[in-house]
């Protein structure tokens, strides 16, 4: 199994067990949105709780930012969520585009699947659905969405370029996406950056936040803009689980940034290139 694939298989083992968690036992968890520090999965999460279709079922206390707040969703639209979870963004998108709109939700673990298709159920939503799959090749035809959405997913993916090259795809021409996600400014420990809990927890996976934009860029992208971000401070007990004390102030003092970021991008409303709206 290549070293992707691992990770992949990691991942998806890690959200299979919070995704199989009860509602009390994950918020009290560190796994959830309980807001003890023992784990890395829950300590740059947002509060929902004020966004109207908000739905305590669905928040997992898994995501880093808002991306659904910022991402100028119409009635109408159709809006497709890129590791959606328990469903939470998608049922706020859903309030945004209204009855007439469609929400998609993408995720790649068979139990967050299945736990969103029973919270739509009970919220009776008919133009909402869940699809396994992979966001480096989405289970949708092209040029379908108005909007696209994400939470903390991208930095989960080792092929970041080809998710890019997806959302692109899937987009409509003049339509944008809005995604939060962690970025760094320098270099973490190796040994941060060879732990797998700090993969599955968001943190050893993220890339420059240079080169994330430059990607964004790269695949085709307009308009690129961060419309929120803040910094993300890695509590001492969860760095004394894979560094020694010394190595807890090296990389204090190495300045290195861990930023939570939300970006929106357009695709061109006009092809510019042969192939760029195919």
């Amino acid at each position: 199994m290549s070293t992707d694939a691992k990770l992949k298989e990691m991942v998806k083992q890690k959200y299979t067990d919070i995704a199989l968690q009860d509602k009390e036992d994950n918020q009290s968890s560190c796994c959830g949105s309980g807001g003890c520090s023992t784990e890395v999965y829950n300590i740059m999460t947002d509060d929902y709780s004020a966004l109207e279709g908000y739905n305590p079922d669905a928040d997992l206390g898994l995501g880093c930012g808002l991306p659904t707040q910022f991402a100028k969703i119409q009635p109408g639209d159709t809006v497709i969520d890129l590791g959606s979870g328990a469903g939470n963004d998608c049922f706020i998108a859903r309030k945004e585009t209204g009855e007439t709109g469609k929400v998609i939700g993408i995720d790649f673990t068979p139990a967050m699947i299945e736990k969103a298709r029973i919270n739509a159920e009970k919220l009776q939503f008919n133009n909402v659905e869940f699809r396994q799959g992979d966001i480096e090749q989405m289970p949708v035809t092209g040029n379908i969405a108005d909007v696209i959405v994400s939470n903390c997913v991208l930095n989960l993916v080792p092929n970041k370029d080809g998710v890019f090259k997806e959302i692109f795809r899937v987009l409509k021409p003049g339509g944008h996406f809005s995604i939060s996600d962690i970025v760094l400014s320098g270099s973490l420990p190796t040994k941060i950056q060879e732990a797998a809990e700090m993969y599955a927890g968001c943190v050893s996976g993220a890339i420059q936040k240079t080169e994330y934009l430059q990607l964004i860029e790269k695949n085709g992208f307009t308009n690129i803009t961060i419309q929120k971000e803040k910094a993300i401070i890695v509590p001492d007990d969860i760095l004394s689980g894979y560094l020694t004390a010394d190595e807890i102030a090296r990389f204090r003092a190495s300045n290195t940034g861990i930023y939570s970021i939300t970006v929106y991008a357009e695709k061109p409303a006009v092809c510019c290139e042969p192939g760029c709206c195919s």
